[in-house]
């Protein structure tokens, strides 16, 4: 098991992780599971009732033990009398389990598994990490290169594939994405299936959630997963025309335990309450604090957990929230909102690539990937979108073509390639740190300078320079005299539109005098010479 790949492991169950299948309910006896690599899902499936209503009228719950630790998770109703409870072990050894119901046919099941060695390239969760960094589980910086496909998962499968198939080959490793279907402007299909019950009418019944709904949903966070893709999970958001933004609080809170029971042992997910929250009126201030509480509670994996806004910026330095969700290009502000809040921040909405009649949907490819280099340079992240129409197609709103912002399918902009080209930037930070082992600091920190953006990366010793970045924007200085650190440094020019890297001869300390191309939106970086 242990020299399993990730692809071999990922054949061995539909929902793309390591399965435990319980055949019966053996109350006295210790069932026996295969092994487990830690940071896969372990699942048990039990048979329980199925009369009446199983999502209201029976509890479930299943505590974990390891040596002196305990991880108490929920579990959930799978429908056709099944019943399951996932746990992702997160440490090498023993685990037993104990399971607590409201039937007898699922209290008192016991059992084991070991949890033996990560899967090659698994690193588990995502967490916040170095103030306003990330990082795997394992301490393997992670760095948020992200995209925005709101309702690509909610269209026909063969969309569905081809979406995967791009993001085989693009350079995002986060998709945020709703968990329920979107109705708004280029965007009125239904979808293939629906989160609850629902009459022919149209009525809805909230205490009977749809497995088969969530099953699919499941299957995409799966295969996002097997491309190394986190899945930033928006929870609720106001572009609905089935009644769920509006659902009363005890439906809401019910389908929020829902997914945690059914997503939380996945390692890639990530927790957005809601994508515009301000706009959802019927839910006050007090209910997305609850709805952030009961993560808290009940996510066992303390997953990753943050909401957007549109106009109204929720309190980010709220100790529930790990980072921060923005809908602005307030980069300027950016280093008092980090000594504010001590936290990551995401720009998860700065308009989106395309030529769309609304502001927020026709800026260039140039001008996005620009937004990505300002981020990164005061030590921040950015998402992409994009929002092109076909130039021979129809004008009218009411149409759905095919926009990648929303139902995914191909890529046609400009700016892919060039944020391709500034990920691979910022990772060579981590890996031009020390040999061996990332940095403490890995990822850019903003610097003071009175003429042009700079950034700096640091060596494990939280000090010491190893890579200073300059990005002169829209300016474009023929030379400029460039304040270096104590040490020699190599100097690359950089080329972000045609994705270029031209080395400088010699090595540079001191004032080091350089002369520049004198073009717009050109950057020069310092790295500096290891010792042999």
């Amino acid at each position: 098991m242990n020299n399993l790949t990730r692809r071999d492991a990922l054949k061995l169950a539909s929902i793309a992780s390591i399965a435990a299948l319980h055949p019966g309910n053996l109350h006295a006896a210790q069932q026996q599971h295969p092994p487990v690599p830690v940071w896969e899902v372990f699942e048990l499936t039990l048979d329980g009732p199925s009369t009446g209503n199983p999502f209201v009228d029976v509890t479930l719950s299943a505590t974990f033990s390891f040596e002196h630790r305990t991880v108490t998770l929920d579990g959930f109703y799978d429908g056709d009398g099944k019943y399951k409870v996932r746990f992702m072990p997160d440490t090498i050894g023993a685990w037993n389990y104990k399971t607590v119901s409201s039937s007898s046919l699922l209290d008192n099941v016991q059992g084991s598994f070991a949890a033996v060695a990560a899967l090659a390239g698994a690193h588990g969760p995502v967490r916040a990490h170095n103030i306003h960094h990330f990082a795997h589980a394992d301490g393997t910086p992670f760095f948020p290169f992200g995209t925005t496909c709101y309702a690509w998962a909610h269209q026909s499968d063969e969309l569905q594939q081809q979406t995967l198939q791009t993001l085989r080959t693009a350079p995002f490793n986060k998709v945020r994405m709703c968990v329920f279907p979107k109705h708004y402007e280029y965007n009125h299909n239904e979808p293939p299936f629906y989160p609850f019950d629902r009459t022919a009418a149209g009525v809805n019944d909230f205490t009977r959630l749809n497995p088969i709904y969530f099953r699919h949903l499941e299957q995409r966070i799966g295969d996002l997963r097997a491309l190394g893709i986190e899945a930033d999970l928006i929870v609720f958001h106001p572009y609905d025309n089935w009644g769920y933004s509006t659902m009363p609080a005890e439906a809401d809170d019910r389908y929020l335990k829902y997914l945690i029971a059914r997503f939380s042992a996945y390692p890639n997910i990530w927790w957005s309450m809601a994508n515009e929250y301000d706009l959802m009126r019927a839910k006050s201030k007090a209910d997305w604090d609850r709805f952030f509480h009961i993560v808290e509670q009940k996510d066992a994996f303390a997953h990753l957990r943050s909401i957007h806004f549109s106009r109204e910026m929720y309190d980010y330095a709220r100790p529930w929230v790990t980072h921060a969700s923005l809908q602005n290009s307030e980069f300027a502000t950016a280093p008092e909102y980090i000594a504010n809040w001590r936290k990551p921040i995401m720009f998860d909405e700065v308009q989106y690539e395309g030529n769309l009649n609304r502001r927020w949907g026709n800026i260039s490819g140039e001008e996005l990937s620009r937004k990505f280099w300002l981020g990164v340079m005061v030590g921040c992240y950015v998402t992409h979108g994009e929002t092109l129409l076909d130039p021979a197609g129809p004008f009218d709103e009411n149409t759905t073509p095919t926009l990648w912002w929303s139902h995914g399918g191909k890529l046609h902009g400009a700016s892919p390639a060039q944020i391709a080209f500034l990920r691979r930037l910022v990772e060579d930070t981590a890996t031009h740190a020390a040999p061996g082992s990332p940095a403490v600091r890995a990822g850019f920190e903003a610097s003071a300078n009175p003429y042009y953006l700079n950034a700096t990366a640091y060596q494990p010793d939280g000090k010491t320079a190893h890579t200073i970045l300059y990005y002169f924007d829209s300016h474009q200085p023929i030379w400029y005299e460039f304040p270096l650190p104590d040490g020699a440094f190599t100097a690359e020019w950089l080329d972000p539109v045609a994705a270029e890297i031209i080395p400088q001869p010699g090595t540079y300390s001191g004032k080091a005098k350089l002369r520049l191309p004198g073009k717009p939106f050109q950057a020069l970086r310092f790295k500096a010479v290891r010792a042999s």
